[in-house]
């Protein structure tokens, strides 16, 4: 009891220390938005000082930096491999280099690229560059774009070519799948909607192409009509859960200000981000502008209240004596390693160690994500509002699959949680996950 209360003072201290840097760090950010990204140059002289500082919130807002940066690479140098099913796609230099970069494009080809889906020389782009969601940009928000990236240092980076596998290489099939799947437009504002709702639903589903991972695509690789619906992130290993789920990440009995915490700080009282949903708060969610980030809430929770019977409560048979044993088992290994921060009522400490009773996030379809929390550990994303997150420890060196199966489905099935039973067998796929 000591314990939790001397953390929980600790806790109270973070938040009053993290509101306080949250205040002053703001207004830094705001007069630093041109240069958070690399140390850029003098821009140009056709490029104004106030499109240039747009641009660089709004790349920021597109975390153009996610894709087009290597682990440890130059910033927006490209040559960061992306694995999907259809081949390696090794992401271009978009810096203003002449020769290796975009430095000879100018705006019309930039905003092809963004609304057409095709490049300086008209060649196609594969879709692995999500154009079927930014083909909403506006041609504004595209040239303070390109305005920005053309005001950062050129860097000479030659990367490798893609290697697309055979048959997707041959082009007549990219034609087919254009035709069939791409729909150029610029977002329409719904005029029956809120000015806050459509700057929401611009954010979503034009320039944060939140699409792109949480939604499932077909063999063909194009997203379902129904969109935001959750999908395993291919090459990724990690799961996306659905947006209008609310048995996964669905906001629709959320709070906006419980859905605004924790897409900037990474965490909230009953949620924690994890794998590359942390990646895009600490790259790009938390320094977005208050107005914008409510207005990403508004939109978030509508789509989770308006498909909110795409999925509907699961019923799970009583469970057996034989699998009553099993978790019992998984109770045992939970109470060695895990109760000393999760607690034996799986509540947590607020702030510190997330819940895993009520958790979506543990009991939905998929416990891929929760496997991997427990195999590899991790850290929330370290942001102004939570500048020092509590970690969790890795502990694959120290279970073998079978307890690492018995105490997730533990964990999936106790305090009132409801989900799957998890096997040897979908360890040893989560071990794969990231070569499918």
């Amino acid at each position: 009891m000591k314990s939790i209360q001397y953390e929980s003072k600790i806790y109270i201290q973070r938040k009053i220390v993290s509101a306080c840097s949250f205040a002053a760090s703001f207004f830094i950010l705001l007069s630093l938005f041109g240069s958070v990204f690399a140390d850029p140059i003098q821009p140009a002289h056709h490029i104004s000082n106030q499109n240039r500082l747009v641009g660089s919130y709004l790349a920021r807002v597109g975390n153009c930096i996610g894709c087009h940066t290597a682990r440890g690479g130059d910033l927006f140098a490209g040559g960061r491999e992306m694995h999907t099913s259809f081949g390696i796609f090794i992401t271009p230099n978009i810096t203003p280099d002449k020769e290796t970069g975009i430095g000879n494009w100018d705006k019309s080809d930039f905003w092809r690229a963004l609304h057409q889906g095709e490049s300086r020389n008209g060649r196609m782009l594969y879709p692995v560059f999500p154009y079927p969601q930014y083909t909403k940009i506006t041609r504004k928000d595209s040239d303070a774009i390109f305005d920005y990236l053309m005001s950062l240092k050129p860097i000479v980076n030659e990367n490798a070519p893609s290697r697309v596998f055979f048959p997707y290489n041959l082009e007549p099939l990219l034609y087919i799948w254009r035709k069939l799947y791409f729909k150029k437009g610029v977002f329409k504002p719904d005029l029956s909607k809120s000015k806050e709702w459509n700057r929401g639903a611009y954010l979503v589903e034009g320039l944060g192409h939140c699409n792109s991972c949480h939604s499932s695509r077909n063999l063909l690789g194009a997203s379902q009509k129904t969109k935001h619906i959750g999908k395993k992130m291919t090459g990724m290993g990690w799961y996306a859960p659905s947006l209008i789920s609310r048995l996964e990440a669905g906001s629709r009995g959320l709070e906006i200000n419980e859905i605004i915490e924790l897409l900037t700080s990474g965490i909230s009282k009953n949620a924690v981000a994890s794998g590359h949903m942390a990646t895009v708060i600490r790259q790009s969610l938390q320094f977005m502008l208050p107005q914008d980030i409510r207005a990403i809430a508004i939109y978030l929770k509508y789509i989770g209240r308006e498909n909110s019977d795409v999925a509907s409560a699961e019923s799970f048979p009583v469970l057996s004596k034989k699998v009553r044993s099993q978790l019992s088992e998984g109770g045992k290994i939970y109470t060695k390693y895990c109760e000393g921060c999760h607690q034996s009522s799986g509540r947590g400490i607020p702030g510190i160690y997330p819940p895993l009773a009520g958790n979506r996030s543990v009991t939905m379809s998929s416990p891929l994500n929760t496997i991997l929390s427990v195999m590899h550990g991790g850290f929330p994303p370290t942001t102004i509002g939570n500048p020092r997150p509590y970690g969790m420890p890795p502990f694959q060196q120290i279970f073998h699959d079978k307890e690492i199966a018995l105490v997730v489905s533990y964990i999936r099935n106790a305090w009132g949680n409801h989900s799957s039973l998890v096997t040897e067998i979908d360890i040893e796929r989560s071990r794969n996950s990231n070569r499918d």
